[in-house]
């Protein structure tokens, strides 16, 4: 009876400490976005600047950001971006799309990868936090 007990209480733990856990992901996200910011906008409001708003990322295809003069590179890459393809790409933008405009050496700790993927996967394509 001690053993179920204690797996119950486990289970109530993790399940009531993993909000939180995600909380602190997308907070160090937001931080590592910082990186983003002179080239990029996300949220309410977002306009494209040097780069291409965010908005909506994960489920567009590359290169339709309205009103953003992509490369031909972007534009024919055949990318949609998801989870998986967005990490491959911020390690290294410009090895998975060969001449992209995109002047960032990349990202390659994976933890802040994680971290950033949850902060810009959270927005809408009108700029609004997902619930």
């Amino acid at each position: 009876m001690t053993k179920l007990t204690f797996g119950a209480l486990m289970i109530l733990t993790v399940t009531a400490t993993a909000p939180a856990a995600m909380a602190q992901d997308v907070a160090a996200g937001k931080t590592s976005f910082n990186k983003c910011l002179a080239c990029h906008a996300i949220g309410e409001g977002a306009k494209n600047k040097v780069g291409p708003e965010l908005n909506g990322l994960n489920g567009r295809k590359s290169g339709t950001a309205p009103d953003y003069n992509y490369s031909d590179a972007n534009k024919n890459s055949g990318i949609t971006w998801d989870e998986a393809t967005f990490k491959e790409y911020i390690k290294d933008p410009k090895a998975k799309i060969p001449g992209t405009k995109m002047a960032f050496a990349g990202i390659k700790n994976e933890t802040e990868i994680n971290n950033l993927w949850s902060f810009v996967s959270q927005f809408d394509k009108d700029g609004k936090i997902k619930q």
